[in-house]
């Protein structure tokens, strides 16, 4: 069985990711699974410069799932290049970039210098945080300045160039067609969805940033339904994510025309997680007698 595809013309061994801000920059990952296990991996998200991210507590357990307000903490490009990319140049696998600014010429910037860096297979453009006061967000919930921030960064880079849309707007196809039309090569679908906890006995927020993206199982059928639109909309490779936790629920998202999948919360209940979806969706294969990724991919039946 051959379980390999190609997203934005990166060769995947297998569909299966690990999702930006849960693996860490791999090395993190690495005791607890053989990285060349993955079909790729997609780094924490990584600014110009570093970034400390918001004040404590960030992050709180709710019901089939959880919110994080990490803020996009992270070491900066210079660190990045220098300490952390030499450790996952050792591997096969894939390493994609996810990067962020908090303007568009941040964006353009680091996509410009990152595109010159040896061992980076693509990039995944995240406007979609919800967790920061500025950047991000705000390119990712309107069609024309998303369209011109994917357009600004398509002109300074040849790589492979994904982006990460925002769930937290009212018609994911616009953003999706928008972005598609300023030169992106894939899209992942989606980012975390904003939302908040209350402690009753203090009467305050959980989160010192009152909001945060909520993740896990229970966002798991609001992503699906979102992929299934963005794939009516656009022709470029969709990559889902949101609650993949198993096998079947990886599955789901292929069926539904996923051509990769990103396992995020799950690494940090079960860190071999991608192992097991990986083994799972070659058993569900062999059983139906399926010998290619693309006798699964898309081929839900509509009543």
């Amino acid at each position: 069985m051959d379980l390999s595809v190609t997203i934005a013309g990166i060769r995947l061994k297998n569909p299966v990711m690990a999702a930006s801000g849960t693996c860490g920059y791999g090395e993190e990952l690495a005791p607890f699974l053989d990285l060349n296990c993955l079909g790729a991996i997609v780094t924490k998200g990584v600014s110009l410069h570093p970034s400390q991210g918001n004040p404590p507590p960030r992050v709180v357990e709710t019901p089939s799932g959880m919110l994080n307000a990490i803020g996009l903490q992270n070491v900066g490009l210079e660190e990045f290049v220098t300490k952390k990319l030499p450790f996952l140049r050792q591997f096969q696998t894939p390493v994609i970039v996810n990067c962020y600014g908090k303007s568009a010429e941040e964006y353009t910037e680091l996509c410009s210098r990152l595109s010159a860096i040896e061992g980076i297979a693509g990039l995944e453009v995240n406007i979609s945080c919800p967790n920061v006061k500025e950047g991000g967000i705000c390119f990712g919930t309107d069609p024309a300045q998303a369209h011109a921030l994917v357009r600004a960064v398509r002109r300074v880079t040849s790589l492979p160039l994904i982006v990460k849309l925002s769930p937290n707007v009212t018609d994911i196809a616009l953003i999706a067609r928008s972005v598609e039309a300023a030169g992106a090569d894939a899209l992942s679908v989606t980012n975390t969805f904003t939302g908040m906890a209350v402690d009753v006995e203090t009467w305050r927020p959980v989160l010192a940033n009152i909001t945060g993206g909520l993740s896990g199982p229970a966002i798991r059928p609001l992503s699906l339904r979102m992929v299934w639109e963005t794939v009516k909309a656009v022709s470029i490779p969709v990559i889902g994510l949101g609650g993949i936790m198993a096998a079947e629920d990886a599955l789901q998202y292929l069926i539904t025309g996923a051509r990769a999948v990103q396992i995020g919360t799950a690494l940090l209940v079960h860190p071999d997680a991608p192992l097991n979806i990986i083994a799972g969706i070659e058993e569900y294969m062999r059983a139906r007698r399926c010998f290619s990724m693309n006798d699964i991919i898309g081929c839900l039946k509509l009543p």
